[in-house]
C-alpha cells in the first residue's frame, strides 16, 4: 500500500466536532473508534444492526480534555484528564459532557461499569532518557484491572524528552491495536510505523487521530516532541505480553 492508501484504510482523522460523537467502525475485529466533544448522546449506527450501541457490545472512555461527565443509564462519573470509564455490555443511554475518545469491541457477558483513575491504573515505567523512549504505561482495562469480555485498555505518557513508543516494536498475531494521539501541540506530529517488520512504511499522525493496526503490522512511533496515547486492543484474548516481539536489526 502507498501512503494514500494506508491513510484511507487505517487513519481515523477527524475524531472530534463539536456537540456530536463520531464513530468510525472497522472491520479490524469489529473494533469501532469514536470521539466525542461538548455534550452528546452515544447514537447507534445502522451499520451495527442493534438495538442499542451496547446490546452486543463493551465500551472504553477516556477523558482527553479537561473534567468531564459521563451519564450512563442515569448514573453520572465524573473524569478528569486522562481518567477512564468503562461501560458494559447491556447499558442502554451513554451521555457526555466533555472531551472523550471512544472505542468498542463485540462482547458476549456483560461486565459492570467501572471508573477508575491514574492512581487505580497499573503503572509500569519503561525505557530510558539515553533512549529517548522513557515512559510510564497505565493498565485500565486488563486480566488484573477492570474486567471486561475482550477490550483491553491503557495510557501511556512520554517524559519530556521522550519521543519513542514500543521500541523494539513487535506484532499481535490475535489482535489488533488501536492507537490515538494526544497531548501533543498542534502543529506537531508523531510519525507512526505500520507494515511487516521486513517492509515497513509510515504514517505521519497530526493530534487527536488515531492508527487501527492490524495483526500483521509492526506499531512504533516517534514524536516531535512529547505526547501521551491511548493503546486499545481487541481479539482472541486478554494477554497483555502476547506479543511477537522484533529486534531493531530486523526491521526494514
Amino acid at each position: 500500500m502507498d501512503t494514500e492508501r494506508l491513510r484511507g484504510r487505517f487513519l481515523v482523522e477527524d475524531l472530534f466536532a463539536p456537540g456530536e460523537v463520531r464513530l468510525t467502525y472497522s472491520h479490524e475485529d469489529r473494533i469501532v473508534v469514536g470521539g466525542v466533544a461538548g455534550s452528546a448522546d452515544l447514537p447507534c449506527p445502522d451499520q451495527l444492526r442493534s438495538e442499542f450501541f451496547l446490546e452486543r457490545r463493551e465500551l472504553g472512555v477516556v477523558n482527553v480534555g479537561g473534567p468531564g461527565v459521563v451519564t450512563v443509564d442515569g448514573v453520572r462519573h465524573e473524569l478528569a484528564a486522562k481518567e477512564v470509564l468503562y461501560v458494559g455490555r447491556g447499558a442502554r443511554r451513554v451521555s457526555f459532557d466533555g472531551r472523550f475518545y471512544l472505542i468498542s469491541t463485540p462482547a458476549h457477558t456483560s461486565h459492570p461499569t467501572v471508573k477508575a483513575t491514574l492512581a487505580d491504573a497499573e503503572p509500569v515505567r519503561l525505557g530510558s532518557p539515553e533512549g529517548s523512549n522513557e515512559r510510564t504505561i497505565y493498565k485500565y482495562i486488563h486480566l488484573k484491572g477492570i474486567q471486561s469480555c475482550q477490550l483491553v485498555l491503557g495510557v501511556t505518557v512520554l517524559e519530556p524528552g521522550s519521543m519513542w513508543n514500543t521500541m523494539p516494536c513487535h506484532t499481535h498475531e490475535r489482535r489488533t491495536e488501536v492507537y490515538f494521539y494526544f497531548d501533543l501541540p498542534e502543529n506537531e506530529r508523531v510519525v507512526h510505523l505500520m507494515g511487516r517488520p521486513d517492509a515497513t512504511r509510515n504514517l505521519i499522525v497530526a493530534p487527536e487521530q488515531a492508527v487501527i493496526s492490524p495483526y500483521w503490522s509492526v506499531h512504533c512511533g516517534f514524536g516531535t516532541r512529547s505526547y501521551a496515547f491511548v493503546w486499545a486492543m481487541g481479539g482472541e484474548n486478554q494477554a497483555y505480553d502476547d506479543m511477537e516481539p522484533v529486534a531493531i536489526g530486523e526491521l526494514r
